[in-house]
Protein backbone atom coordinates (compact mmCIF):
# COMPACT_ATOMS: atom_id res chain seq x y z
CA UNK A 1 0.00 0.00 0.00
CA UNK A 2 2.12 2.43 -1.33
CA UNK A 3 0.92 6.69 -0.40
CA UNK A 4 -0.74 7.62 -2.83
CA UNK A 5 -3.49 4.08 -2.56
CA UNK A 6 -3.17 5.36 1.27
CA UNK A 7 -4.26 9.11 0.35
CA UNK A 8 -7.08 7.27 -1.71
CA UNK A 9 -7.92 4.86 1.48
CA UNK A 10 -8.18 7.82 3.41
CA UNK A 11 -10.63 9.70 1.05
CA UNK A 12 -12.96 7.16 1.30
CA UNK A 13 -12.72 7.10 5.03
CA UNK A 14 -13.22 10.90 5.24
CA UNK A 15 -16.80 10.35 3.39
CA UNK A 16 -18.87 9.35 6.82
CA UNK A 17 -17.72 11.66 8.61
CA UNK A 18 -18.47 14.39 5.73
CA UNK A 19 -21.85 12.89 5.61
CA UNK A 20 -22.58 13.22 9.27
CA UNK A 21 -21.81 16.53 9.14
CA UNK A 22 -24.05 17.75 6.28
CA UNK A 23 -27.25 15.99 7.63
CA UNK A 24 -26.86 15.09 11.14
CA UNK A 25 -24.65 17.27 12.48
CA UNK A 26 -26.20 19.19 15.58
CA UNK A 27 -23.71 21.82 15.46
CA UNK A 28 -26.27 23.80 12.54
CA UNK A 29 -24.48 25.48 10.35
CA UNK A 30 -21.30 24.91 12.16
CA UNK A 31 -21.68 21.21 10.87
CA UNK A 32 -21.43 22.90 7.48
CA UNK A 33 -18.30 24.20 7.89
CA UNK A 34 -16.83 21.25 9.02
CA UNK A 35 -18.14 19.28 6.65
CA UNK A 36 -16.98 22.02 4.20
CA UNK A 37 -13.58 21.50 5.16
CA UNK A 38 -13.73 17.38 5.21
CA UNK A 39 -14.91 17.63 1.45
CA UNK A 40 -12.06 20.32 0.54
CA UNK A 41 -9.19 18.06 2.58
CA UNK A 42 -10.95 14.74 0.60
CA UNK A 43 -10.60 16.72 -2.74
CA UNK A 44 -7.13 17.81 -2.24
CA UNK A 45 -6.07 13.90 -1.72
CA UNK A 46 -7.75 13.39 -4.94
CA UNK A 47 -5.02 15.71 -6.62
CA UNK A 48 -2.18 14.97 -5.00
CA UNK A 49 -2.56 11.02 -5.09
CA UNK A 50 -2.56 11.33 -8.57
CA UNK A 51 0.87 13.60 -8.76
CA UNK A 52 3.00 11.87 -6.52
CA UNK A 53 1.57 7.66 -8.44
CA UNK A 54 3.00 9.81 -11.46
CA UNK A 55 6.04 11.49 -10.51
CA UNK A 56 7.42 8.58 -8.57
CA UNK A 57 6.30 6.03 -10.81
CA UNK A 58 3.75 4.66 -8.09
CA UNK A 59 0.68 3.64 -10.50
CA UNK A 60 -0.96 0.63 -9.24
CA UNK A 61 -3.95 -1.46 -10.48
CA UNK A 62 -5.35 -0.86 -7.29
CA UNK A 63 -5.24 2.96 -7.67
CA UNK A 64 -5.96 2.98 -11.38
CA UNK A 65 -9.30 1.15 -10.03
CA UNK A 66 -9.45 2.82 -6.56
CA UNK A 67 -8.69 6.77 -7.12
CA UNK A 68 -12.14 6.87 -9.56
CA UNK A 69 -14.03 4.86 -7.24
CA UNK A 70 -13.15 7.11 -4.53
CA UNK A 71 -13.76 10.49 -6.51
CA UNK A 72 -17.17 8.94 -7.59
CA UNK A 73 -17.99 8.07 -3.94
CA UNK A 74 -17.00 11.60 -2.69
CA UNK A 75 -18.78 13.76 -5.39
CA UNK A 76 -22.00 11.38 -5.49
CA UNK A 77 -22.24 11.74 -1.53
CA UNK A 78 -22.02 15.09 -1.66
CA UNK A 79 -24.65 15.44 -3.95
CA UNK A 80 -27.19 13.19 -2.61
CA UNK A 81 -26.86 15.56 0.81
CA UNK A 82 -27.18 18.03 -1.14
CA UNK A 83 -30.68 17.19 -2.36
CA UNK A 84 -31.27 16.25 1.52
CA UNK A 85 -30.81 19.52 2.57
CA UNK A 86 -32.42 21.40 -0.65
CA UNK A 87 -29.56 22.94 -1.78
CA UNK A 88 -29.74 20.81 -5.51
CA UNK A 89 -32.28 19.52 -7.74
CA UNK A 90 -33.06 15.62 -7.75
CA UNK A 91 -33.10 15.70 -11.50
CA UNK A 92 -29.12 17.61 -11.76
CA UNK A 93 -27.91 14.67 -9.60
CA UNK A 94 -29.70 11.66 -11.36
CA UNK A 95 -27.87 12.84 -14.53
CA UNK A 96 -24.50 13.30 -12.96
CA UNK A 97 -24.91 9.73 -11.49
CA UNK A 98 -25.93 8.44 -14.59
CA UNK A 99 -23.08 9.33 -16.29
CA UNK A 100 -20.76 8.15 -13.44
CA UNK A 101 -22.49 4.51 -13.85
CA UNK A 102 -22.53 4.54 -17.99
CA UNK A 103 -18.60 4.95 -17.86
CA UNK A 104 -18.03 2.82 -15.10
CA UNK A 105 -19.91 -0.02 -17.45
CA UNK A 106 -17.78 1.24 -20.02
CA UNK A 107 -14.56 0.88 -18.31
CA UNK A 108 -15.53 -2.84 -17.06
CA UNK A 109 -16.32 -3.77 -20.61
CA UNK A 110 -12.68 -1.86 -21.57
CA UNK A 111 -11.04 -3.93 -18.40
CA UNK A 112 -12.61 -7.35 -19.67
CA UNK A 113 -11.10 -6.91 -22.90
CA UNK A 114 -7.75 -5.58 -21.26
CA UNK A 115 -8.10 -2.23 -22.46
CA UNK A 116 -7.25 0.55 -20.02
CA UNK A 117 -8.97 3.48 -20.55
CA UNK A 118 -7.21 6.87 -19.49
CA UNK A 119 -9.28 9.73 -17.67
CA UNK A 120 -9.89 12.41 -20.62
CA UNK A 121 -9.57 16.32 -19.87
CA UNK A 122 -13.29 16.69 -20.35
CA UNK A 123 -13.54 14.49 -17.50
CA UNK A 124 -11.12 16.21 -15.12
CA UNK A 125 -12.29 19.55 -16.05
CA UNK A 126 -15.66 18.11 -14.86
CA UNK A 127 -14.96 16.15 -11.75
CA UNK A 128 -13.00 19.70 -11.02
CA UNK A 129 -16.16 21.61 -11.20
CA UNK A 130 -18.59 19.13 -9.75
CA UNK A 131 -16.37 19.60 -6.64
CA UNK A 132 -16.45 23.65 -6.91
CA UNK A 133 -20.59 23.30 -7.22
CA UNK A 134 -20.43 21.64 -3.96
CA UNK A 135 -18.33 23.78 -2.10
CA UNK A 136 -20.45 26.88 -3.53
CA UNK A 137 -23.84 25.08 -2.33
CA UNK A 138 -22.27 23.46 1.26
CA UNK A 139 -21.55 27.34 1.63
CA UNK A 140 -25.12 28.52 0.66
CA UNK A 141 -24.27 32.27 1.30
CA UNK A 142 -27.47 34.37 1.22
CA UNK A 143 -26.04 36.73 -0.78
CA UNK A 144 -27.41 37.42 -4.34
CA UNK A 145 -24.31 37.27 -6.51
CA UNK A 146 -23.08 34.43 -4.82
CA UNK A 147 -26.46 32.56 -5.39
CA UNK A 148 -26.25 33.45 -8.96
CA UNK A 149 -22.61 32.23 -9.49
CA UNK A 150 -23.56 29.06 -7.95
CA UNK A 151 -26.30 28.06 -9.84
CA UNK A 152 -24.46 29.09 -13.27
CA UNK A 153 -21.37 26.45 -11.72
CA UNK A 154 -24.41 24.21 -11.76
CA UNK A 155 -25.54 23.97 -14.77
CA UNK A 156 -21.48 24.44 -16.20
CA UNK A 157 -20.98 21.36 -14.08
CA UNK A 158 -24.14 19.49 -15.77
CA UNK A 159 -23.04 20.44 -19.12
CA UNK A 160 -19.88 19.54 -18.88
CA UNK A 161 -20.90 16.10 -17.51
CA UNK A 162 -22.83 15.41 -20.66
CA UNK A 163 -19.81 16.79 -22.77
CA UNK A 164 -17.48 14.66 -20.86
CA UNK A 165 -19.96 11.98 -21.35
CA UNK A 166 -20.29 12.36 -25.35
CA UNK A 167 -16.41 12.86 -25.52
CA UNK A 168 -15.73 9.57 -23.84
CA UNK A 169 -18.06 7.58 -25.75
CA UNK A 170 -17.11 8.98 -29.06
CA UNK A 171 -13.35 8.59 -28.28
CA UNK A 172 -13.76 4.92 -26.81
CA UNK A 173 -16.43 3.57 -29.40
CA UNK A 174 -14.32 0.46 -30.41
CA UNK A 175 -14.64 -0.51 -27.06
CA UNK A 176 -18.08 -1.65 -27.71
CA UNK A 177 -17.06 -3.06 -31.26
CA UNK A 178 -15.16 -5.95 -29.18
CA UNK A 179 -18.06 -7.40 -27.67
CA UNK A 180 -19.73 -9.68 -29.82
Amino acid sequence: MNLPNKLTMFRVVLIPFFVFFMLFSPLGRIGDYIALIIFVAASLTDLLDGKIARKYNLVTNFGKFMDPLADKLLVCSAMICLIEVNRLASWIVIIIIAREFIISGFRLIAADNQIVIAASMWGKVKTVTQMIMIILLILNFAFLPFQILAVIVTYLALVLTIVSLVDYLVKNKGVLKEQK
